[in-house]
């Protein structure tokens, strides 16, 4: 039988998880769009720009949605993904990967896009999940202010949750404009990060079978 499962509130807590007030969720959406807009509006005329402009004067309500909406849709409950697990019938014991899921985040240090593809994998314990809900988890935590190491923990936690097992992996490779276009400007580097639970990390065989599919060949301990 099939099986919905609601993530716990709990994502939103400890020290591995995104930073919120305890009142965070007191404001409605509309709210929240209307205090940005005000403020992005500030922001804008203390940089000297004309907020008559007809280029402009729209500006602050089309980021304050965006932000509120969509790219930061992932500190929003009510946005949260709806997991549906299925009974393993066909009783397949070997791993599944999904590679190359786009990532597109917010560094919360700078506040400018961390753009990468996430690898995924998990070994069923007696529930599986469709395809598209690894993306969906994925999208979700992603669409938050984040530092990439959260993000590859946040996945991780979501699937064991969601599969009551402990065997999930995922590497996150990204790149980090507050490193490429800001500071030292370095266009050329990227970020690698993983985040590995059960066999993935305790037994070897494992862990090289599910590099090997993802074709990323280094050592990780």
């Amino acid at each position: 039988m099939d099986q919905d499962i609601d993530f716990d509130d709990d994502v939103f807590t400890g020290k591995e998880h995104t930073p919120l007030r305890a009142n965070a969720f007191d404001k409605l959406p509309a709210e929240k769009i209307q205090l940005i807009q005000q403020h992005f509006h500030e922001i804008m005329e203390t940089l000297g720009l004309d907020m008559t402009d007809d280029s402009l004067k729209d500006s602050p309500r089309r980021v304050a949605k965006m932000y509120v909406n969509e790219i930061f849709g992932g500190l929003l409950p009510e946005n949260k993904p709806r997991i549906s697990t299925f009974s393993n019938k066909y009783k397949y014991r070997q791993m599944l990967v999904e590679k190359d899921i786009t990532v597109y985040s917010f560094c919360e240090h700078h506040f400018l896009p961390i753009i990468g593809k996430a690898h995924v994998a998990y070994i069923s314990n007696g529930e599986v999940i469709g395809l598209s809900k690894i993306n969906r988890i994925v999208d979700y935590y992603s669409k938050r202010p984040q530092v990439q190491e959260r993000l590859t923990m946040q996945i991780v936690d979501a699937l064991k949750d969601a599969l009551g097992t402990k065997d999930v992996a995922c590497i996150i490779e990204a790149k980090h404009l507050c490193v490429n276009c800001r500071g030292i400007k370095d266009t050329a580097s990227s970020t690698t990060t993983a985040e590995l639970s059960g066999l993935f990390r305790t037994n070897p065989i494992t862990r090289q079978e599910f590099l090997h599919y993802v074709g990323n060949h280094a050592k990780l301990d």
